[in-house]
This record gives structure tokens, C-alpha cells and sequence, in this order.
């Protein structure tokens, strides 16, 4: 990198090695900064402030980039002293007024002050945000020693907060702004200081003028801000967002108005928008601005902050004096209104204080802007007349105010020759620079442009050192302007006006024929007279009270940085839209300094605005929610973006059976205070009416209830590509108000669905989990459920006597803890894993199961049936003995001591046999225990579980309840049993013959 200080020129080479040249880059010398040691020089920084004593900060890294040092100058760079810092600085930043206060930022995001050119450091705040620190602004903040930042705080959150450098701890920070802001949005310009804060899904934009009170920056309807620009003198710096162009209304920066429709943009990384807005530099009030309609791109300049724009004049020659053919208003000249990524060369449009009037772009002659098209042009009176220069893009160097204009082809192949033009732009020379030809990489000159000597810098080649070469003007002049060298011009817009923003201006320009040195001293301002106020002067607004002034309409536009407050023509309409009758109020315009003539904002008077219809009626809820729970408070508001509000009537119906009409709602801003008594989803609409027209909004609102348990069932064990049913059993169902999101294996996206069930298959065998969430209104519950997929496995239907079926409280619940009691006795009695047996008690009535072995099936010699070979009477009475040696027999007793039958169910006959009901055969499930009655009775241990977040089943149907038991000792089985103490589910079973089918 390199900088010009006066004669001096700094120059960092490619072996990080800083040199200085105290003639113009004459003659350059390295800088010994630590002698027999290298040195890397990572960055450098120079004090703004003091310019006849410049301070200067070099960044140093060791080897291992594990420590800093800092060398410091306090004469322009003739001696440095070394000072060892504790920390890596990321960057510097001067105090604007005192030369000696540094903040650093470091790597780690702490912020440091020094009060002493860095020779001693002061931490101020850790986690403070890159690129949010600002020092106090003179004349606006009363403590100079003040630091405005964005911090994050404990929680994670990011606050603007402010401190003394002298005084800067947790105690003693301020907080302007008591909320969270969003991450990198503070921005403290001038006057002004913005942010952002989101909440709930919905951004807003604060503004603080001259450290007021944070207010809301009242912006038109679809305006998206995204980001912000340094504003000129008296003119706010304004959000902008897609498609849409704003000013302020007044210099508070809090409303805000349209002044260019459809501005051209394009998204850059960080989400952060680049727009084609370009300020002329040197003269106030003129933009230019791109513009893109039905996909066409066409240059406007404006002479008055965005009041009226113009198209291009295209010149009537080309540069070779051949007449472009190009006659409006089918023809004009456009230009890319690009930034240079760059810092040491122009962008394609070159503008300078130093030299106001003189404008140098990159474009081409047609109806609409070309991308591939980059000829230059020039104007030397702010944009009124243009001359094509060359037929590639260059950059360009001004020297000596605009004297001297230097350009260097834009192109990637190496040069040895630059052009020049003495007489802004009428001729050109050429000059060889080098005898070798070097890639250019930037050009330098002293800042202000007030010299005739420039510094080409580049390389020849991608592996040599930068080459620096020194362009010296001065000899082609040998004298200093005098008075009787320069001629004058006066500014006036594309139409012959010159009264612009309130004054007549005359500039001052050197005649081609004088080769003469414009020099420190010269000054092109000429003269300035004040015009007499006219209507286009004025903004035009209107009174709040009794007057429901709206804002402008701006589909589709953008809301640009930098443009003034819109001038209206008079009389009012177009975007002052006034109830009737109502006191417009004028306000001159920001920077307008004319005086007397017209003078509408000290003088307002009666006029009979038109009655207008309502337009953009609103209807939400406070806090933006749209749901809300039974017997919860909910405050409407109603807005109104358009038309008359004291003569329209609302008629509210808020959707469960309340209606109402309503006068000045709009106006007041009062809320309508209502409350929800039952659950649903209710229709809430408001009619606006006057007797120009009408319009309605509508909000549907849902009233729920809080979700209490989600309880996730499927079919534990399925097979390959087998359809399964996965079902979500809600409390409380909350029908048609409930969306669902299944999550299935290891997807990311979810299947959404408002029905509770859902289907699906499964391609490959192996363990998938399935997750369902239920979400109502701000209510959210999960379960999650792990699923067996295999290829070959086992199910014997169960069923059980029908007396069970008026103890099934048929929740989910009691249907897991039924099977997962009956699935561990099982597993106990014939030493098969657990894990390879699942009961499964079906949904519904009649109570149904399947017994699910996971073993792999058994492979007979000759084919045998289950239901034929274990088939057993069952009677009537008393139990006894139930079975036969192969017949297999589960029994519950219930408390009273009712037994209830498991057995194996006849899928044969498409029917359920009864159990308990009568004489017959059917098949059971056996079980052979030694024990009591020959039999074995097995009574089972107390069971029951409790889930955290879920309601059990015993809390749905309390007149159902049951208690599940588990196995315990023998001995505890036969006193239970014979003291018929049954309060619990006792199974009785046989096991000898399952376990001989289940191993087999």
C-alpha cells in the first residue's frame, strides 16, 4: 500500500519493508526500524488531525504472528519509537479532533483506548462488534472522550451502549436505547445515529437526531431499509430498500417521502445492497441516479436533491467529430454509476471537491445502458454538456483542481503510456511513463489534488516488486494564474434555471489558453447570490391536528441514501393527501437558502382539500401475534395509509358476535380491547367507508387452547416397504387449528400435514427414528419414536375376552404399559431377550394385540397351523385346569377379581371369537410355570409410569383407572393369590409349550 503526505511519498513493497521519499518520489529510502531484525509491517495509519505534524502508526507482527508491536511518529515519519502492545490489533481508529486518542480493535473483539499515541492502553469493553465504534462528534455529542459501540451482552444479545474513555466499566455504561438492537447495526453519522431492532419476525428502524430520544422512522408502506450512507451537509442519511427511493421530511430524520421510483440495485455479499446513487461531488444537491424499468437501465441527473430529474443530454459529436445520430427523447447518454473495489483507482463515474463541474464517466450513447459499453465522456459545466474523451474505460487522477486531468487505460495487459489534458478534456497528450511497460495497479496523488505530481505504481511482472514511478508536471508550467488566466460559469440545470436550491452560483475555471498553476490558494466558488422564494422551494405537508395527512404510495421503489427532502410542485395533490378541511403546512426544503418571494411555511392558508377514499386499511394485533388463548386480552389496532379520516365510519366485526362502528379510530389510535371466551379460529374484518369510497381488511385470529400432551404411536417393528401408520394422539385435539411437522430418520425437512396421521414405507432394514411436533398457536409439543425395520420377523394376533373392552380407557398409554408388562413376563418365562418381543395392544374396541417375535420365523418340515395344533375348551364357569399340555392360556384378574382371557385370535374366519362368552375351542398363548394349581398362577408386582410433560391415562378417564403389575418373587405370587388380594391385574400362564414354539 502507499499514501502521499505533501512531498513525502509511503510505499509498502512487496517484502513488507516500508519506504519514504521526501521529494515526490524522486528518491526513495527504507526505513530502519529495528536494525539487524526484520521487520513485516502489517498495516499503517495516519492521524488525520494534525496535517503540518502528522502522526503515524505503524502495525508490526512477529515471525509467529503471536505478538504486536506498534512504531510511532510524531514527525511525519523522519523517526519512529517502538512500543510492545498486549493484544492483535484488527484496527485503528484516530480521534477526529485530538491527534493523541487512538482506540484499537483487536482480533478478539476487545475495544482499547490510548490517550498518549499508543504508548499506553486502557481497556474499554470486550465482544464489542467490528466496525461499530465511533468516536464523539464535535458540535453534537457534549464529551469528547465519549465511545459509542455496539456490545453484546451475557445473554447473547447486542446493545448500543456508550462510555468515557476515562471513566469505562459495566457500572458505568449507558445504555441510549434500553432494548436489544440488531447484530451490526449501529450507526452513529453527524446528527444522526441508527439502528435496527427485530422482534417477533418484525423489524424496525430507529433514529436519534442530535442524541434525542430514539424514535421510529416513520417509513412508507413496503419500504425495507437495508443500509446507510454518510448524508451531506443539512440532509439526513437515509435507509433504502428494494425498489424504492426515499427523502426525509424533515432534517429529524423520522418521515420520509418518494423522490425516484424503480433505482437500480444489485445485492452484495453480507446481504448488504449497492445501488446505482451517485452524488457529484463539488456541488451541492446534484445526483446522479439509474434507473430500471421493464428491464431497460437509463441514467437521470437531478440538480435539487431528487425534486425533478432528467435524462442525459447526449453529445451531438463523437470523439473523432463524426455526428452519434442520437437525438432525444429516443436517445440519450447513460453511465454505470459503479464503485471501484480498488482504493487507488476511480470508480467509472470520477467526481472531486477540488473540482466542481467536472465529471468523468464511463457509458454509452442509445436507449438504455450497455454492461459491455464503457466509452468515456466528460462535462466540465455539472452535467449540461457532454464530450465523448475515449472509446475505453480509464482511470482518472485529478491534479492541480481539476487542472491536469491524468487517465490510464482500465485493462489488464501491461502499459508504458498515460494520457493527459490541460484544458479539462478538449485535447490530450500522451506520455511514457516508463520504458517498460508495467501492469498498473493504482495511482497516487497528494490528498485534496492540489499538486501537478502523481505516482504510478504496479509490477512487471506477478513475481517482481511494485515499481513506483514518479509523474512530475510541474515543468510543463512556469508561472502562477493570475486573475486574467480564468473565465467564469454559472450552474443551471438541463432547463436554463439557475436559481437552484434557493441561489444563483458562479464558478471560476482556467481558460484553455492559460498554462498556468491554479496553486493551494485557488478557490473555484466565484460568487453566490440568494433567489427569492419560490412554490418549488417548499415541501408541502399538513397539520396533525384535524387533518389526517397519509403517506405516499411507493410500490415498487426504492428508498435511496442521500437525497434531499422532496420538493412538491404546487398546488398539492400527488402525494399530499389531505382530509377535508385541513391547514397544508409548507416546510423549505433542507440546504434550500432562498429568501422572501413566496412565503408559504409562515403563512398558511384555508384550502379545500379533496375528499379521498380510504386506502391501505390495516387491521393487526399489538405485538403482531395472530393467536392468542381463551379469555386472554387482545388489543386491535385499525391503520389507514390513504384518504380521509374524520368523515369515514368503521364498521368492526370482530367474528364471535361483536359488532361495532367506530368514528376517528384511525385518527386516535386507539386500540378495540376484545376477549375470546371459546377456541377457534375467528374471522375479524373492518370496513372503512366515506363518500368517496370504501376498503376492508380481514385477520383471521386463533384462539387456542395450550397444548398439554403429545403422545407419538406407531408400530414399533415393521417390514421392508410395508406401509405404516404413524399417528399423533393429542390433548387437547384441537381440530383443523393444529399443524403437524414429521420428522422421518435423518431428513432435515419435515413433512407437514394437518391431519394427526400420516403413512409412510421404509426402504432399507435398520433402527429409524420418527419425530413428530405439534404446534398451535405458541404452543409446542414433541415425541419421538424408535421403529424396527426388518426383513423377516414374526406377528401372532392376540385378542382378549370381551369383558376387558369396558376397562380400555382407550388411551395410548394404557395400551403401551398392557403390552410392555405382558412383553417382559414373556421375556422372563422363556429366557427370549426382551428386545426380540413386542406386545402391541391395538387402538379402538374390541381390545386387540399382536405379539410381535422378532425371531427369525421357524422352518417345519411339513406345514403346521396354530391355531389347529393349540386349541383348548375353554368353560364357561370357574377356571380351572384351562388347557390341555398343548394348549397355551394367559388370564388378567381384574380388581374384583374379574379374569380376563388372552388368546391367540382366528385371522381365518375374518371374525373375533369371544372369549368368556360360552362353550368352544380357540387357541391361546401357554406359558408352562411350576407352581400353584399345577398351572401356575404368577401374580405381578404393581406398575405404573410417569412421564415428565405428559399426562398419563389415569388422568384422562379417572372412572377407568387400572393399575398395571410387573413380575415379583414366587412367593409373593402364591400369598397374593391365595389371600385374594387382586387389587392389581394378576396373569396366570403356562409357559413349558410357548417356550418350546418361540425357540423352535
Amino acid at each position: 500500500a502507499g499514501w502521499i503526505l505533501g512531498s513525502q511519498i509511503w510505499v509498502l513493497t512487496a517484502v513488507p519493508c516500508p519506504t519514504r521519499s521526501s521529494d515526490f518520489g524522486t528518491s526513495y529510502t527504507k526505513l530502519t526500524l529495528q536494525p539487524g531484525i526484520t521487520t513485516v509491517i502489517d498495516n499503517f495509519y495516519i492521524c488525520p488531525t494534525n496535517k503540518r505534524k502528522v502522526r503515524i502508526i505503524l502495525v508490526s507482527s512477529s515471525l509467529s504472528d503471536r505478538e504486536q508491536s506498534l512504531f510511532l511518529s510524531t514527525d511525519e515519519g523522519a523517526t519512529f519509537q517502538k512500543q510492545q502492545i498486549a493484544f492483535l490489533v484488527e484496527t485503528l481508529i484516530f480521534h477526529p479532533k485530538e491527534e493523541d486518542k487512538v482506540l484499537a480493535y483487536t482480533k478478539e473483539s476487545k475495544l482499547y483506548v490510548s490517550s498518549d499515541l499508543g504508548k499506553k492502553w486502557t481497556l474499554l469493553q470486550e465482544r464489542v462488534t467490528k466496525d461499530h465504534v465511533f468516536w464523539a462528534v464535535s458540535g453534537v455529542d457534549t464529551d469528547p472522550n465519549l465511545v459509542h459501540m455496539e456490545a453484546q451482552d451475557l445473554s447473547g444479545g447486542f446493545r448500543y451502549v456508550t462510555c468515557q474513555i476515562h471513566n469505562c466499566s459495566d457500572k458505568t455504561l449507558t445504555a441510549p436505547f434500553t432494548g436489544p438492537i440488531d447484530h451490526s447495526s449501529l450507526t452513529v453519522q453527524d446528527d444522526y445515529i441508527f439502528f435496527k431492532a427485530t422482534s417477533t419476525n418484525r423489524t424496525k428502524y430507529y433514529v436519534s437526531y442530535r442524541r434525542s430520544d430514539f424514535v421510529l422512522m416513520k417509513l412508507p408502506k413496503y419500504a425495507l431499509p437495508k443500509v446507510r450512507a454518510a448524508p451531506s451537509p443539512g440532509a439526513v442519511a437515509r435507509p433504502l430498500g428494494w425498489h424504492q427511493a426515499d427523502t426525509p421530511w424533515n432534517p429529524r430524520g423520522v418521515h420520509y417521502t418518494l423522490v425516484l421510483e424503480n433505482v437500480r440495485s444489485s445485492r452484495q455479499a453480507e446481504e448488504s445492497v449497492v445501488i446505482d446513487v451517485l452524488e457529484v461531488r463539488g456541488v451541492k444537491g446534484v445526483f446522479l441516479a439509474n434507473q430500471k424499468v421493464d428491464g431497460k437501465v437509463t441514467t437521470l441527473i437531478t440538480y435539487n436533491k431528487g425534486r425533478d430529474w432528467d435524462p442525459l443530454r447526449p453529445p451531438s459529436t463523437d470523439m473523432n467529430g463524426k455526428p452519434t445520430h442520437c437525438q432525444p427523447p429516443d436517445c440519450h447518454l447513460h453511465l454505470h454509476l459503479r464503485w471501484a473495489d480498488n482504493p487507488y483507482v476511480s470508480g467509472t463515474v470520477h467526481t472531486k471537491d477540488s473540482a466542481p463541474g467536472l465529471i468523468m464517466g464511463a457509458g454509452n450513447l442509445g436507449s438504455q445502458l450497455v454492461e459491455y459499453k464503457e466509452e468515456m465522456y466528460i462535462t466540465a459545466d455539472c452535467g449540461r454538456s457532454w464530450r465523448q474523451v475515449f472509446e475505453e474505460e480509464h482511470h482518472i487522477l485529478y491534479l492541480d483542481h481539476g487542472g491536469v486531468i491524468a487517465a490510464i487505460k482500465d485493462t489488464s495487459i501491461p502499459l508504458k503510456i498515460l494520457k493527459f489534458s490541460v484544458d479539462e478534456g478538449l485535447t490530450w497528450s500522451t506520455h511514457n511513463f516508463t520504458s517498460t511497460s508495467v501492469f498498473v495497479d493504482g495511482l497516487l496523488s497528494e490528498p485534496g489534488d492540489e499538486t501537478l505530481v502523481m505516482t504510478v505504481f504496479g509490477h512487471i511482472s506477478f513475481r517482481s516488486d511494485w515499481e513506483l514511478v514518479k509523474v512530475d508536471f510541474r515543468p510543463s508550467f512556469s508561472r502562477q494564474c493570475s486573475e486574467e488566466d480564468y473565465s467564469s460559469w454559472d450552474l443551471s440545470n438541463l432547463q436554463g434555471d439557475d436559481c437552484i436550491m434557493g441561489q444563483q452560483r458562479s464558478f471560476r475555471k482556467r481558460k484553455p489558453t492559460s498554462w498556468c498553476v491554479k496553486g493551494r490558494s485557488f478557490t473555484a466558488a466565484l460568487k453566490s447570490r440568494v433567489c427569492p422564494c419560490r412554490d418549488a422551494d417548499f415541501l408541502c405537508g399538513a397539520h396533525r391536528e384535524g387533518c389526517g395527512a397519509s403517506k405516499a404510495k411507493a410500490e415498487g421503489h426504492l428508498w435511496v441514501i442521500h437525497l434531499g427532502p422532496t420538493v412538491e410542485p404546487h398546488p398539492l395533490p400527488v402525494w399530499c393527501h389531505l382530509t377535508l378541511p385541513c391547514l397544508p403546512r409548507y416546510r423549505k426544503v433542507v440546504s434550500n437558502v432562498c429568501e422572501g418571494g413566496v412565503d408559504l411555511q409562515q403563512s398558511p392558508v384555508q384550502l379545500q382539500c379533496p375528499l379521498t377514499p380510504p386506502r391501505g386499511l390495516r387491521v393487526s394485533i399489538r405485538g403482531e401475534a395472530v393467536a392468542c388463548g381463551p379469555g386472554e386480552d387482545v388489543l386491535f389496532m385499525v391503520r389507514q395509509e390513504q384518504g380521509d379520516v374524520l368523515t369515514t365510519k368503521y364498521q368492526v366485526d370482530l367474528g364471535d358476535g361483536f359488532k361495532a362502528m367506530y368514528v376517528n379510530l384511525t385518527l386516535t389510535g386507539e386500540p378495540i380491547r376484545h376477549r375470546y371466551e371459546s377456541p377457534g379460529v375467528y374471522r375479524v374484518s373492518v370496513r372503512a367507508e366515506n363518500m368517496a369510497g370504501h376498503d376492508e381488511a380481514v385477520l383471521f385470529v386463533q384462539v387456542n387452547s395450550p397444548l398439554q400432551a403429545l403422545y407419538l404411536e406407531v408400530v414399533p417393528v415393521v417390514g421392508i416397504n410395508q406401509e405404516v401408520n404413524l399417528t399423533a394422539v393429542l390433548l387437547p385435539l384441537n381440530p383443523n387449528l393444529t399443524v403437524f411437522y414429521w420428522w422421518i430418520g435423518h431428513s432435515l425437512q419435515p413433512l407437514l400435514s394437518l391431519d394427526n396421521s400420516v403413512t409412510t414405507r421404509f426402504a432399507d432394514a435398520g433402527d429409524v427414528r420418527v419425530t413428530v411436533q405439534a404446534a398451535c398457536g405458541n404452543s409446542v409439543l414433541q415425541d419421538s419414536r424408535v421403529v424396527r425395520v426388518l426383513d423377516q420377523f414374526q406377528v401372532v394376533p392376540l385378542q382378549f375376552s370381551k369383558d376387558l373392552d369396558a376397562y380400555n380407557p382407550s388411551t395410548p398409554e394404557w395400551r403401551e404399559d398392557v403390552g410392555l408388562v405382558v412383553t417382559r413376563l414373556l421375556s422372563k418365562e422363556t429366557s427370549v431377550p426382551e428386545e426380540l418381543l413386542v406386545t402391541v395392544v391395538r387402538p379402538g374396541l374390541p381390545t386387540l394385540a399382536d405379539l410381535y417375535v422378532l425371531l427369525p420365523p421357524p422352518r417345519p418340515t411339513r406345514k403346521r397351523s396354530l391355531t389347529s395344533d393349540k386349541v383348548c375348551p375353554v368353560a364357561t364357569g370357574h377356571p380351572g385346569p384351562p388347557c390341555t399340555a398343548k394348549g397355551l392360556v394367559a388370564t388378567f384378574l381384574l380388581r374384583g377379581g374379574l379374569r380376563i382371557l388372552v388368546g391367540l385370535r382366528d385371522v381365518s374366519s375374518g371374525e373375533s371369537p369371544s372369549l368368556g362368552g360360552g362353550g368352544g375351542y380357540w387357541a391361546v398363548v401357554v406359558l408352562s410355570v411350576t407352581g400353584l394349581f399345577a398351572v401356575g398362577a404368577f401374580i405381578l408386582y404393581k406398575f405404573k409410569r410417569k412421564r415428565p410433560g405428559r399426562t398419563v391415562y389415569a388422568q384422562m378417564h379417572n372412572e377407568k383407572e387400572q393399575e398395571m403389575t410387573s413380575p415379583v418373587s414366587h412367593s409373593e405370587d402364591v400369598q397374593g393369590a391365595t389371600q385374594g388380594n387382586h387389587s392389581g391385574v394378576v396373569l396366570s400362564i403356562n409357559s413349558r409349550e410357548m417356550h418350546s414354539y418361540l425357540v423352535s
